[in-house]
Formats: C-alpha cells, structure tokens, sequence
C-alpha cells in the first residue's frame, strides 16, 4: 500500500522516512515533491574504449537547456531513504507536460537505501532546467515480506551515476 502524505510526514518524524532537507510544503496526498539537484552529466557517446562518456555540467541560476535527442543524469536535491518502506521516484506531471521523461527505466528505490538519488532525463523539445526547481516525486509504499538489505551498488553515490560499458 502506499503511504498518504499525512504518514509520510508522521514518518519522517519518526524516522521511518529520511528526507534532508524536509520542506512540509512539498508534501502531496501520496508523495513528496523533489528538488533537483546543482549536477547534470550529459551523454556524448561511447568512447574508443568502449565506455560511455559524458560531460559534467554544474547548474547555476541561468539555468540548462535540455536538448530532444540526448540522455542526460540528474541528481536529486535532498538525501531520501527509507529503512521501512520502498520508494519510487517519477517525474511531476507538470513536467512531463513540457516534454520531459524522468526515470524512465529505473524508478525503484530500495528500502535500506538512503542517498541523493540519480535521475534519468529525457527531453522530447527543449526544456530550461534549474537547480533547485521541483523536478520530480517520491511515493512510499510498504513492503510485504521480510526487509533484507540486498547490497547498496548506487547508495553509496550522491552525485549522478552512469554505470559504464555496454
């Protein structure tokens, strides 16, 4: 099931829910509005070696253009986990109104996991992002079964992650 707003917030201030830095604000009826990140890495090939390459690009108040046709790696503002309750990370429907694809292919986070969480961007026509803007929402959802730590292969990241190779 997942959690209303309301358990999200009872949550965070239980610790059940890590959320830095917490805005009450952003908290929706069964979600909590993400910031982005100061951090983008764009895609910009496969280089002769056979690894992805890609450019690191640090956000200022001027802001980004995303442009259609390139895969981009975002990261999120605030620190987010749970040792409680899994987590999946979307995109706002505002955004997605402009044309922007978030976490495409990999939305899920995983209870135990507690880090800046990486982003997947995809933009259909050019879009201005900006550090700090409310890009994207985490839900909470609980767990059937007993919680177990499976390893932690990007938690231990908190800037964006590109795992290289093909």
């Amino acid at each position: 099931m997942i959690l209303t707003g309301d358990q999200i917030v009872k949550s965070v201030w239980e610790g059940d829910i890590y959320i830095s830095p917490f805005d009450y604000t952003r908290v929706n009826p069964n979600s909590y509005n993400y910031l982005l990140g100061n951090k983008l890495k764009v895609y910009k090939g496969i280089g002769d070696d056979g690894q992805n390459i890609f450019e690191e690009i640090m956000l200022d108040d001027s802001g980004y253009v995303l442009q259609p046709g390139t895969m981009y790696l975002g990261v999120t503002h605030e620190t987010i986990g749970s040792s409680r309750y899994a987590m999946s990370l979307i995109g706002r429907s505002s955004i997605g109104r402009y044309g922007l694809f978030l976490q495409i292919s990999a939305n899920l986070g995983h209870t135990t996991s507690s880090h800046r969480w990486t982003l997947e961007l995809y933009a259909c026509m050019p879009i201005r992002l900006y550090p700090m803007m409310p890009i994207g929402q985490v839900s909470f959802w609980n767990n059937l079964g007993e919680i177990r730590c499976m390893g932690k292969t990007y938690a231990r990241f908190n800037d964006p992650q590109e795992r290289f190779g093909r």
